[in-house]
């Protein structure tokens, strides 16, 4: 199994050289980019183009790439739209449709494997209609993704229309052949990683890894809240396709975990898959 770590952890500054030497400081050298426009602005064609030659002169992979949540460079408080593909209003669905599009057009300068897709907003309940709306942007975003090298994730997310259980039903109704992004912290707010990885191992191919107390989605540091990382890494370590472990770290008042931490994690996780006879690689 593979290493990344996802800029989460950096979400409120601006994506440059000096971040990213951090992170291959701290040994790894397989990233998720979290796109929000104050972090990258994926319509910036200068900053993308310095992130690509960080890349390439670094041989650093880009191992996917998040979706914006928000249009704006404020996490909505300039009044950008929250994105989703689920809108049931037509003219919100595009405009949320156009600005995972422009996040997508980077692949021509940047290439990646997969954008990570929620499917919903915080809070949302389900809806069949939302169902039969994400179904028409997925189609559109697909034929856009794949003619630029890059696989839609749907990642199960806290809310009524997101959990495993009704990701599968959306692939069911829809019949659409699409894999997940599996989130841990996640997975834990609701029945539990072991449970929820269960459904979805079959088409997972990537994660988001972090830890919380099952309150609130903290993404902590594994082994700083409370799921039972033996359990869980033995579930995800029996996957058909080895998902690549992405740490998903955010920062907190007391600031964001220090590189010696998140190495420490790194070695913590190691440790317990070689336990497991499971080979993984910061790559």
């Amino acid at each position: 199994m593979e290493f990344a770590l996802s800029t989460h952890l950096f979400a409120s500054e601006r994506l440059n050289a000096h971040i990213l030497d951090k992170v291959l400081a701290a040994g790894i050298r397989k990233i998720e980019i979290f796109a929000a426009r104050q972090h990258l602005d994926y319509s910036d064609a200068g900053q993308v183009r310095d992130v690509a030659q960080w890349f390439a002169d670094h041989d650093v992979a880009l191992h996917s790439v998040h979706a914006p949540m928000f249009a704006d460079a404020a996490w909505g408080h300039l009044g950008g739209l929250a994105v989703s593909i689920a809108y049931l209003e037509r003219p919100q669905r595009i405009e949320s449709m156009d600005e995972i599009k422009r996040t997508l057009e980077i692949a021509e300068r940047l290439p990646f494997r997969f954008l990570i897709l929620h499917l919903g907003l915080p809070d949302e309940e389900y809806d069949l209609r939302k169902f039969d709306a994400a179904f028409t942007s997925i189609e559109y975003l697909k034929i856009f993704a794949k003619e630029r090298g890059v696989s839609l994730l749907l990642e199960n997310i806290p809310i009524d229309l997101s959990t495993p259980a009704r990701l599968l039903s959306f692939l069911e109704y829809t019949r659409l052949d699409l894999k997940f992004c599996f989130d841990t912290g996640h997975a834990h707010m609701g029945t539990g990683v072991e449970a929820s990885f269960g459904l979805l191992q079959s088409r997972t191919v990537s994660t988001h890894v972090h830890d919380n107390k099952r309150e609130k989605d903290e993404h902590l540091l594994p082994y700083e809240g409370t799921i039972d990382w033996d359990a869980a890494l033995g579930g995800l370590s029996g996957a058909p396709e080895a998902p690549a472990l992405v740490l998903e770290l955010k920062e907190r008042s007391a600031g964001a975990p220090s590189l010696d931490q998140i190495r420490a994690a790194f070695d913590k996780l190691e440790r317990h898959l070689d336990e497991k006879g499971v080979i993984a690689a910061r790559t």
